[in-house]
């Protein structure tokens, strides 16, 4: 048991944990302020979401503090029941009395009062699988050795696209081609996996109505003002009226029922119309300075499991916030995906917290062996 945990001196890498404390503590303020009016609206209390968010920030911090002592090198060991653990969870949204259907789509899992989202368990449990297994291997430079990672993402891809989860897709998608390149995926592999997909992305387009009707909201918002273009309109309305300094915390006006899903795909735009062009600026320069401190570690890890780990953890950051803000901000079409740290979900706040436990993880082993 004793190989389990680190014993090596404490050394914490500032520019890791501190963004990622201050974009923590920042969340549950900014949830608080776009949920109260709806949250005492509905269920009568305007701490509902923030109460979740302030549970999932210390559930998270035990994470984090977790995960810095644990040996990170032991998930290497159980990299193929990480992955089916990432399966099973999936599937189990499926099954009736389990999995929670909310707004059309099977994406929780519940047992009673307490649920959680699967594929946010799914996403880190398949960077395990994909750092264990590319670090077993030289180079997975050939399209059979490429295999084993390729199948298991669009394994856990199609499940989630029969949740549906467009955006977690996505991310999926795009993690996974960003650990086979750092594997050594040749280009014209990678060719071969874009072609299909180039194709396919349209099929599941026109076969499901409403996100067709999401690619003409994007287009064109303000021709379905009050329809799919209604949040969008919002989300930019929300962003705009913050200026440079913002309205003032608070003091959000898009949150009174204008813009939907405030606290939680959207909050950047909260966060844009609150604390201005300035805030939401700090915040994204946050997630920068703790994206690259995170590729810095991958760069000096003691293994390759390390580096390819802190590569994977790092990636899905980078992929998620670019996504988000990508999408509050009208560049790419409306779909829902929370921002990391902030937006409400513990499900999401406790395992990037995780997250981060093993990046400092990394950090220490490595400074303690230099």
């Amino acid at each position: 048991m004793a190989d389990y945990f680190v014993k090596t001196k404490l050394k914490i890498n500032w520019w890791v944990l501190v963004p990622c404390l201050i974009l923590v503590v920042l969340g549950a303020i900014m949830v608080f302020s776009a949920s109260s009016y709806n949250a005492q609206k509905t269920y009568g209390n305007s701490m509902y979401f923030a109460n979740k968010q302030i549970v999932g920030a210390v559930l998270g911090v035990g994470a984090l503090v977790f995960f810095y002592f644990f040996n990170y090198n032991f998930l290497k060991k159980i990299k193929y029941y990480a992955l089916a653990l990432g399966v099973i969870a999936l599937c189990i949204v499926f099954i009736p009395g389990i999995g929670i259907e909310s707004y059309g789509a099977k994406r929780w899992i519940g047992f009673g009062s307490f649920s959680f989202q699967a594929s946010e368990i799914a996403k880190f449990c398949f960077i395990i699988f994909c750092a264990g297994f590319i670090s077993d291997h030289e180079k997975i430079n050939t399209f059979r050795g490429l295999l084993p990672i390729l199948i298991s993402g669009l394994v856990m891809c199609f499940l989630i696209m029969l949740e549906p989860n467009m955006s977690i897709t996505i991310c999926f998608a795009a993690l996974m081609v960003v650990m086979l390149l750092v594997g050594g995926m040749k280009i014209k592999h990678l060719c071969l996996l874009l072609l299909p997909a180039l194709v396919l992305i349209p099929i599941l387009i026109l076969i499901e109505p409403y996100r067709i009707n999401r690619i003409v909201a994007f287009l064109d918002p303000w021709a379905s003002p009050q329809g799919e273009g209604f949040q969008l309109i919002q989300s930019l309305y929300s962003l705009g009226s913050g200026g440079f300094f913002g309205v003032g915390l608070f003091n959000s006006r898009a949150k009174y029922s204008f813009l939907p899903f405030s606290e939680s795909d959207f909050i950047f735009s909260i966060i844009g119309e609150e604390l201005g062009f300035f805030g939401a600026i700090c915040v994204l320069i946050l997630y920068l300075v703790l994206i690259i401190a995170g590729y810095k570690i991958a760069i000096k890890a003691n293994n390759r499991f390390g580096s390819f780990l802190a590569i994977g953890i790092s990636s899905i950051f980078a992929i998620q916030v670019v996504l988000n803000v990508f999408v509050v901000s009208g560049l790419v079409p409306p779909t829902g995906l929370p921002l990391p740290l902030m937006s409400s979900g513990s499900t999401s706040l406790v395992m990037f917290m995780a997250a981060v436990g093993v990046l400092l993880n990394i950090d220490r082993q490595s400074k303690n062996r230099a």
